[in-house]
């Protein structure tokens, strides 16, 4: 897996300075020309990119929920470009620092797994997936593989459930304790991701048994903000299945709300949060 942290632009494009200025970009007030949000009327045909990217099956339309309701406020004023220069440095910055840091300390830590990865099952350390970035855009992710590679969907429509047969015996430990998610560091230097945001999901996705494009029409605009590796939904119990009405809502609620009122305090609650909630006390699976 090739990694080049700087200015040379990666496969997709983009270099750190690249990405730090779209960053930037995507914050700055528009003038004449109105930007179009991440809302309904592109998800049709962003979904329709990723089912031609990752052949992932359309479902069709006669399933999606005859009146599905729209929960909670709506997303206006959400989104990176609605958000200040300030922020938007200074969130580039913390995650540049904090993943620069995280991922000299736990160097050694990172190196065991992929030998103990490779010692206990066949295929490759990292598990790289296309996932929805910002604006809608895909990416790779970079996870550390925890399943095996003849029974894992690559396409991550089939969600991982408890006691999942498909996971590996030290994939269940790494997801318990969320070590598997690490690699992540890589996108967030890469700025594909940031340490806190929505976190990044694959294109149709299931929400209670639909697409979660098709679920609520609001679904796009969470995608405003840059994904993270944790977020104001995951600290709040809402990570895992959305196989429920209930969890679907209500992690999509909370991204929404991260979207409006994110700010570098939150952030820091948040990593906070997630440092106890999900690496000391193993609430993944």
């Amino acid at each position: 897996m090739a990694f080049v942290p700087f200015s040379k632009p990666n496969a997709q494009g983009h270099g750190l300075i690249a990405r730090t200025a779209e960053w930037v970009r995507a914050a700055l007030p528009t003038s004449k020309k109105a930007v179009p949000s991440v809302g309904a009327s592109t998800a049709p045909q962003i979904a329709e990119l990723s089912h031609m990217r990752s052949s992932v099956g359309y479902v069709a339309p006669s399933t999606v929920l005859p009146s599905t309701p729209t929960i909670g406020r709506p997303t206006k004023g959400a989104g990176l470009r609605h958000k200040s220069l300030a922020f938007v440095l200074g969130k580039r910055a913390m995650d540049i620092l904090g993943a620069g840091i995280g991922v000299l300390i736990i160097s050694p830590l990172l190196i065991g797994v992929a030998i103990a990865i490779k010692a206990t099952s066949k295929g490759p350390v990292f598990f790289r997936q296309d996932r929805y970035g910002l604006n809608g855009e895909l990416f790779s992710i970079y996870k550390f593989r925890t399943m095996y590679t003849d029974r894992g969907d690559s396409t991550g429509v089939q969600q991982t459930t408890v006691n999942d047969a498909r996971v590996t015996r030290i994939g269940a430990f790494l997801r318990r304790t969320s070590i598997d998610e690490l690699p992540q560091l890589l996108n967030v230097l890469e700025g594909t991701m940031s340490l806190v945001g929505p976190r990044p999901h694959v294109p149709n996705m299931l929400a209670a048994g639909v697409r979660y494009e098709d679920f609520d029409h609001r679904y796009m605009d969470r995608h405003s903000m840059v994904p993270g590796i944790t977020g104001l939904a995951q600290v709040n119990g809402y990570r895992g299945e959305t196989t429920t009405h209930e969890a679907a809502a209500g992690r999509l609620e909370h991204d929404l709300r991260y979207a409006r009122t994110a700010s570098i305090t939150g952030d820091i609650k948040i990593l906070i949060n997630t440092v106890r909630k999900e690496f000391l006390s193993g609430s993944g699976f």
